[in-house]
């Protein structure tokens, strides 16, 4: 059975008319709405981009990655113009338009949506969403190229080295990420010279009781593991080679408790400590990274039958989940090694936000094919789920909706039906291919370059 058009009111607007219909289980356009309330950005008088509009733009970036603002916009409304009644065609606003309603609506309103929706979403049914009962997740960051502009340079900064500075300013992003289905529930942005270990500091705000956190080496310190048991949740993370943690006492399964000490030498002296529990462990596969090496844990868990060490340490491995979702964010929803869009700082921060919403919506729906089908949400292609979800939003706008539940059903099995095959028990070297560049090093005399003073055909002189 087919799907019926949809009617369109007559006292409807036309950007009242464009929704994110098939993301409407991810984001609520009732959320929508109230931040834009919240936020204060409603109008005093009509615009062919409204706030709410402008808001649903940003997040459609995140989905058309590989094509211009104004062709995202085509696309964002091309159902609505579609069945838009009368003989008057809707305009798409052009670049300018498009630039200045951005600016408009700044960053908040992104920033406050995301907050207000992006949370955890496995279920205990979820596979390889929970061990022990706990809520797995980490905490990771990597450092994003933005467009290298006076402002951007200004505000987020430059890494340098023996070789001259980085090629864009960079800022640093630091993830909070469910491990189970890869959805991003918080994230900050800072300039490129901040510590992660700052940045995994503030995102412990979002972590719960009932979790249990993981991170790398880089993100340790007294203070996290300090926080993250303040708050009511476990930790399970690598420590660094020159940390010592004072010996307790051994525990049968090969694992002890120890006590780590803040870096203050005057909190030190206090007192000021923390029992944690130690798991060392190496890899005896020659063809692993990390053979040989002699890694160390540290965990909140401390009953060694009830959080058998073993278990733990083979556990510790899925925070690579982290990289496989920063990966799905830097190199397939985005274009790889391109800078973000933006030419100001608050333009960035817009549109990271605006990624990760889409990228949070694509991943409940995932969640959700998954689940009706009876898979691992890792079983299902990140790259097809977006162009499946792409293709939908016009479908949506133009369907009847009394019938958007049944036409979400046929989104949830098209994204079903592009499986991955099961992962195989491989690992591969962190290189690239290209390493250095026969052309010389851009630098600030080559930003205003002298231009032709003539037309090619004037400057063309034949010799005789």
């Amino acid at each position: 059975m087919g799907f019926s058009l949809r009617t369109i009111a007559a006292d409807l607007r036309f950007p009242e008319a464009v929704t994110l219909n098939a993301l409407e289980h991810a984001i609520p356009q009732a959320a929508v709405e109230a931040v834009i309330t919240e936020q204060g950005v409603t109008e005093q008088r009509t615009r062919k981009l409204p706030a709410g509009l402008t808001l649903l733009l940003c997040i459609a970036m995140g989905l058309f990655t590989n094509i211009a603002l104004t062709q995202v916009l085509r696309k964002l409304v091309k159902g609505v113009r579609y069945i838009w009644p009368g003989d008057e065609d809707y305009t798409v606003a052009n670049k300018s338009a498009i630039c200045q309603a951005r600016y408009r609506l700044g960053a908040r309103p992104l920033v406050a949506l995301f907050h207000r929706i992006c949370k955890p979403v496995a279920t205990e049914a979820t596979p390889g969403a929970f061990l022990f009962g706990l809520r797995l997740m980490a905490i990771d960051g990597t450092r994003e190229d933005v467009p290298d502009t006076p402002a951007n340079a200004a505000f987020f900064g430059r890494h340098s080295g023996h070789r001259g500075e980085s090629a864009f300013p960079q800022m640093l992003a630091v993830y909070l990420f469910e491990v189970g289905t890869h959805a991003i529930c918080d994230a900050g942005f800072w300039p490129c010279h901040t510590s992660e270990r700052t940045g995994g500091l503030r995102l412990l705000r979002s972590v719960e009781p009932g979790m249990l956190l993981m991170w790398d080496r880089g993100f340790h310190s007294f203070e996290m593991a300090a926080a993250t048991r303040q708050r009511g949740a476990h930790f399970l993370g690598r420590l660094p080679a020159h940390v010592k943690p004072q010996f307790v006492r051994s525990l049968p399964d090969g694992s002890y408790w120890a006590y780590i000490y803040p870096s203050d030498y005057q909190r030190r002296k206090q007192g000021e400590r923390l029992l944690v529990r130690v798991i060392e462990y190496t890899i005896d596969d020659p063809n692993r990274p990390g053979h040989g090496e002699h890694h160390r844990l540290i965990t909140s868990l401390f009953d060694p039958q009830l959080y058998p060490a073993h278990t733990l340490a083979c556990e510790y491995h899925q925070r690579w989940e982290a990289e496989v979702t920063i990966d799905e964010v830097d190199t397939h929803q985005r274009l790889p090694n391109l800078p973000l869009r933006s030419h100001k700082p608050v333009g960035i921060i817009q549109e990271v936000f605006g990624l990760l919403l889409a990228h949070y919506a694509v991943r409940v729906v995932m969640h959700e094919a998954a689940t009706q089908a009876g898979l691992d949400p890792d079983r299902l292609s990140f790259v097809n789920a977006v162009r499946i979800i792409g293709d939908a939003i016009a479908e949506f706008q133009m369907t009847a909706p009394d019938q958007w539940e049944r036409l979400y059903q046929r989104l949830l099995k098209d994204i079903a039906s592009y499986r991955l095959p099961e992962r195989e028990n491989r690992s591969n070297p962190r290189v690239v291919k290209r390493k250095m560049s026969k052309f010389k090093l851009k630098r600030d005399i080559h930003r205003h370059w002298p231009q032709p003073s003539k037309p090619l055909q004037e400057a063309i002189v034949i010799l005789n």
